[in-house]
């Protein structure tokens, strides 16, 4: 399916000069996706000025805390109370980091041409090329994640390993990977992240339902960026419309509403895999787009999972939404539900969410 974004002159009506206030966090991938987004903005509407506000969330200031276990919005919470409180006027976030219900009064206004939603496997500059996949790996080997969903797919698909939580911004986590002492044979981060930063070469194997000897559904939203801006600001929904990519924006709706129907959120083991694929009509021979949406729930220990998978023709985001909250009911009734609510019980007891292997 073709972008809707547009540069035309339709879209460049903005003749007024005024200042957008942009936040975002203060890493320097943060910054760069926010580069990115008035780069997109500033061709379209030259006469705009951004100005960038950043600032360090709970989830950057706690270091130690493993992420499971500070809930929802600790990329999101204290951004969101800076837009609701008029100090900014647009906050750019990595759309995973998004909480699928958002405070009232602010709306997920637009989301961008996503980057690769694949998550990618690095190994430590020290082996020297020896290991070319995951399945390379020998028993015993320690994978460094701070995610559980990434750690119970691969535990389902590759138990001989040994999963172990890694923290830190890119680099941080580039560097624990080479540094030997950190004890570290690979370890699972997203493509976008390493393209947006130019680590694109430290990328050794791709992960996606594909993958040769068992793949990784991402994260609901990763690779996109979510573009958070008052409910109502006329002016400043008006001025995100023209970097809106439509087709990437209703794949994002449909991920996002698996999530939210399951009533989870990025500390829950929930995968999700979208592609726009052809279909010819039979009745005339023309071809249609389709979306293909594939999702997973899998228990912490990686042994007790449910997969589904659905391909509709998909021509709004109200459909998009109900596409994904069809497949996730779905889901729910083959024992989605059941392995959530023992998540959830674990969790309410007082059990963190743990990446590690103990």
């Amino acid at each position: 399916m073709a972008s809707t974004t547009s540069t035309t002159t339709a879209a460049k009506e903005t003749a007024e000069e005024f200042t957008v206030r942009i936040g975002t966090r203060r890493s320097a991938l943060a910054i760069r996706q926010t580069e990115l987004v008035i780069e997109g903005l500033s061709k379209v509407h030259p006469n705009v000025k951004f100005e960038i506000h950043s600032m360090a969330t709970a989830g950057d200031r706690d270091k130690v805390t493993p992420l499971p276990s500070m809930g929802k919005g600790l990329w999101t919470n204290e951004l969101e109370a800076k837009l609701m409180g008029n100090e900014v006027d647009v906050i750019v976030h990595s759309l995973k980091d998004m909480p699928t219900t958002l405070p009232a009064g602010c709306v997920l206004a637009c989301v961008p041409v996503r980057e690769d939603a694949r998550d990618v496997v690095v190994f430590p500059k020290r082996q020297g090329g020896k290991y070319k996949k995951l399945g390379d790996l020998p028993e015993g080997s320690v994978v460094g994640t701070s995610s559980v969903r990434r750690a119970a797919q691969l535990k389902r698909r590759y138990p001989g390993l040994v999963f172990r939580d890694v923290r830190g911004n890119i680099d941080t986590r580039l560097r624990k990977c080479d540094d030997e002492a950190e004890g570290y044979d690979a370890i699972i981060l997203a493509a976008a992240g390493l393209l947006r930063l130019n680590f694109g070469e430290r990328i050794s194997q791709f992960l996606e339902s594909s993958t040769e000897g068992g793949g990784l559904l991402h994260a609901v939203g990763q690779g996109g960026l979510g573009i958070e801006a008052r409910e109502g600001d006329e002016r400043i929904l008006k001025l995100l419309k023209s970097i809106e990519d439509t087709p990437t924006m209703m794949a994002a709706f449909a991920e996002r509403s698996v999530m939210r129907t399951l009533e989870g959120g990025c500390s829950v083991p929930i995968g999700v895999e979208t592609e726009w694929v052809d279909e010819e009509d039979a009745g005339n021979g023309d071809r249609k787009k389709l979306l293909k949406l594939r999702a997973t729930v899998v228990s912490l220990d990686g042994k007790k999972a449910v997969d589904g998978e659905k391909t509709e023709e998909v021509a709004s985001l109200a459909q998009a939404d109900s596409m994904g909250k069809r497949l996730a009911q779905r889901l729910a009734e083959e024992g989605a539900q059941a392995i959530l609510d023992e998540i959830n019980k674990g969790r309410e007891s007082g059990a963190a969410l743990k990446v590690s292997d103990s």
